[in-house]
């Protein structure tokens, strides 16, 4: 069965059950469902549904926390940002950037080689070790129309999900040359391209792929940015963007926070292209959560209820630890989890395991922002971010970073 195919097929199942359940249970439903929409288990639809029961069954309840404040308007995040200010180079030393520290509403400026000093032994810091891979091809159409490709992500060894710039959206079946390899097109499922390759994709996009830079930064990729657009402690190839607040740390400072007896746990979370995706609905409560693939293992669950259950303080390095293990909690309990998530964090939203954030300064209306607002305030945060700007901190993906303390 194709993979679009399986999505109408799923869809109208959840339509044929929407006057069965309750309002509750189906909002679990549709998460679950989705979980097994976005694998794209090439099962039957049958098999889908039965799936998405048992993920239902067994993982921790994808709506836990998840209130908003339903009158929040896109307007209360906007904020003026000098472009100079937008980094568009790594600093020389990962280290070097500047650390703005926020905590109670009053800010600090400090430096980010100084991090160790604010972590207390026996403290949890969480990382994400998703690694970005070089997912931007360029190819051309029988017809000589140029394509952009992005590979958000990769199915099978040769078949993987793309978003496509063109002028003519492909049709099912045509082919695209990438130079170094052929892909056709198999099927559309909404913003993404099901395409087949007659290479392993993970293979080609190591010998022929870009770094996917932010569209922010103006210049094209170069040997600097295969290096440092990506942490250094990167291992599960996946992501198409950089899970920004790591880049700061060095093996160095990882080493520092180990002596002095901090824990260091990982989880997964492949961060994809919509996470640049601007929020186009003015009534935040009407945003549309993108998915992105997640997975907190056994090890990291236990340190994560361990150190909470010892009076410890867990800090999430960037808001993608952060989404990924409160995705995986529940009633203040970290579970291992492997699946999806759509969590949506903006005020209102009720933390259940995280205490502590790292995170770079992210653009106005946007999703990250919303997170950052939810976790250390609205008025405190924007009040943080006019104080970076009059001291000219460097923003976004190569830009300084905050460290915020969670709100009472």
């Amino acid at each position: 069965m194709s993979f679009p195919l399986q999505c109408q097929l799923i869809d109208a199942t959840f339509e044929a059950i929407k006057l069965s359940v309750s309002t509750e249970l189906l909002g679990r439903m549709r998460v679950a469902i989705d979980v097994q929409i976005r694998l794209y288990d090439r099962a039957s639809c049958a098999n889908a549904v039965e799936s998405a029961w048992i993920g239902y069954l067994r993982l921790p309840d994808p709506m836990a926390g998840q209130a908003m404040q339903r009158d929040l308007n896109l307007a209360a995040f906007d904020f003026e940002l000098p472009p100079a200010l937008i980094a568009q180079r790594p600093l020389h030393d990962r280290s070097a950037s500047r650390l703005l520290h926020l905590a109670e509403g009053n800010t600090a400026d400090l430096q980010f080689a100084q991090l160790p000093e604010l972590i207390e032994p026996g403290d949890l810091v969480l990382l994400n070790d998703t690694r970005v891979i070089k997912a931007r091809l360029f190819g051309t159409k029988p017809s000589g129309g140029r394509v952009e490709a992005l590979i958000e992500r990769v199915l099978e060894p040769r078949r993987a999900l793309a978003l496509l710039r063109t002028s003519h959206a492909p049709r099912s079946g045509q082919r695209i040359d990438f130079g170094a390899a052929q892909a056709q097109v198999a099927g559309r499922c909404g913003d993404l391209f099901e395409l087949v390759f007659d290479t392993e994709v993970l293979e080609l996009l190591e010998r022929s792929g870009q770094v996917p830079l932010p569209p922010y930064i103006e210049h094209e990729p170069d040997a600097l940015d295969q290096m440092r657009y990506q942490t250094v402690y990167a291992r599960h190839p996946g992501a198409v963007a950089a899970p920004t607040a790591g880049l700061h740390l060095t093996q160095a400072l990882l080493q520092q926070l180990s002596d002095r007896k901090v824990s260091l746990a990982f989880i997964t979370l492949h961060v994809g292209a919509g996470t640049f995706a601007p929020v186009r609905t003015e009534r935040v409560a009407d945003h549309v959560m993108h998915a992105e693939r997640y997975q907190v293992p056994h090890a990291t669950a236990h340190a994560v209820n361990a150190a909470r259950a010892a009076g410890r303080r867990v800090l999430a390095v960037g808001t993608t630890a952060l989404r990924a293990i409160e995705s995986a909690a529940r009633d203040g309990v970290a579970y291992p989890a492997d699946g999806e998530t759509r969590l949506f964090i903006c005020p209102g939203y009720r933390f259940q395991v995280v205490d502590r954030l790292i995170t770079n300064f992210h653009l106005p209306r946007s999703t990250l922002l919303m997170l950052v607002c939810a976790f250390a305030g609205l008025e405190p945060v924007l009040r943080a971010y006019r104080h970076a700007i009059d001291r000219g901190y460097r923003f976004y993906s190569y830009g300084d970073a905050m460290l915020a303390e969670r709100a009472a």
